[in-house]
């Protein structure tokens, strides 16, 4: 058997200036690491100075590509058996798969919803690299993410796009596009949660006072304090959901921005019974549009079911507009602008239209209502919220109540000693 030929001093000195390049039945081979494999492939190229260079420049060019996630074994490596057990698919790219999740996706979400989801989506993609193969991710590029979330964005806006983006890493995981553990790495960052900043008494007054121009204004105003409706409820509510001789009305509807009418948060309507400012506000915004046209609408109970109603917008901007062509409708956006129009005129300290929602639950809970009944009114499934959101105000009222409790006790109710059941003994 001939022995293997020894290569000459000067191959071997061109060989050491190389890492990764060694010889191997006479030719030439490459050797690198992917996905924490090492591999070793054969260029068959014969033993020159001039290969030993093209093998080297050719390994920098595969390790760039594993670092940046665009290695394809198949294209370097065509007659490997390693380009078949390793070559990876078209739509294993991060863009090709997030095209195909999102369709899937969207079945379950409204549109409104798929539109956000669709953007946190491409912001990360775009972020981790948009032809990066999905298969050679790491815990380690999703912390890397996490850095350039957290750089730019508030903590909220940040947590959504890693909520979604862990979505669609646990559907890639559960497909076997990438390893298991990335959707665990999107772990979200704490958040300390705003207080309510509820209005006062004196700036609802000059709220109502110096901001508002027009009736309208000031009766949503007054209905929104006092009845602690959502925006989007607010806006979306119509003359035949007010009911002034019962004393309530019936939430049925909510607006979004882009003007799609939806069922409320919870998915289920509710009746919101009306304090005597509320029921006035009621009114007065109900004479304003007497003379109005009930509207067709579409309401959407999910993606795909929808029921058409035929209403009149209770707080529509055709009631102060001076144009011909304007919605019939206020959604949130447009009703923000008006708020914060009414905020500055009033000369208060600024705050967002929910805080009205805050200032609703905070004013029943200073007056000792009752926590059940508030969170019915609000449309919450127990009361529990109350106590996570509004703990302040009720520790606020702790001694008052306990002196009313103990007032009550020694007054109003006669005590009585329990009766112990005797244990017969035998």
């Amino acid at each position: 058997m001939g022995r293997e030929r020894t290569p000459t001093r000067g191959l071997e000195a061109e060989l050491a200036k190389h890492k990764g390049i060694e010889l191997h039945g006479g030719s030439i081979r490459v050797v690198f690491m992917w996905r924490r494999v090492r591999f070793r492939e054969s260029l068959g190229l014969p033993v020159t100075k001039a290969n030993i260079r093209h093998a080297a420049l050719l390994r920098a060019a595969i390790i760039h590509e594993i670092k940046t996630g665009h290695f394809d074994y198949s294209r370097h490596f065509p007659n490997s058996k390693n380009a078949t057990n390793h070559s990876q698919p078209k739509d294993d790219k991060l863009t090709a798969l997030v095209a195909r999740y999102k369709p899937l996706k969207a079945v379950d979400i409204t549109p409104m919803t798929e539109e956000k989801y669709g953007y946190a989506l491409d912001i990360c993609t775009e972020l981790l690299g948009q032809d990066r193969l999905a298969s050679i991710l790491l815990p380690e590029d999703i912390q890397l993410l996490r850095t350039k979330l957290i750089s730019t964005r508030a903590p909220s806006t940040a947590n959504h796009y890693l909520a979604t983006l862990a979505g669609f890493l646990a559907w890639c995981e559960s497909n076997s596009y990438c390893r298991k553990g990335l959707s665990a790495a999107c772990i979200r960052f704490a958040t300390i949660g705003r207080d309510p900043d509820p209005l006062t008494k004196s700036e609802f007054e000059d709220l109502i006072n110096k901001g508002c121009l027009h009736p309208q204004d000031s009766a949503a105003i007054t209905l929104a304090i006092y009845t602690g409706l959502r925006p989007g409820e607010l806006c979306a509510l119509a003359v035949e959901d007010v009911n002034l001789e019962a004393g309530h009305i019936h939430i049925t509807r909510a607006i979004t921005a882009d003007g799609t009418f939806k069922v409320p948060k919870t998915g289920k309507p509710r009746s919101v019974l009306l304090m005597p400012p509320a029921a006035e506000a009621c009114k007065n915004l109900m004479a304003l549009v007497a003379g109005d046209t009930p509207r067709s609408i579409e309401v959407y109970m999910n993606r795909y079911e929808s029921r058409i109603e035929t209403v009149t917008p209770l707080l529509s901007p055709t009631t102060q507009a001076r144009k011909k062509n304007i919605n019939w409708w206020f959604i949130p956006t447009s009703w923000n602008t008006k708020w914060a129009a009414i905020q500055k005129r009033s000369g208060i300290r600024p705050r967002r239209p929910y805080q009205t929602r805050h200032t609703y639950a905070c004013w029943c809970l200073s007056a000792n209502g009752n926590l059940a009944f508030i969170a019915k009114q609000m449309g919450h499934k127990d009361f529990t919220m109350l106590v996570e959101v509004y703990a302040k105000w009720m520790d606020e009222e702790s001694s008052g109540e306990l002196n009313r409790i103990w007032n009550n006790l020694q007054t109003g109710m006669s005590l009585k000693r329990p009766q112990l059941k005797q244990i017969d003994q035998k």
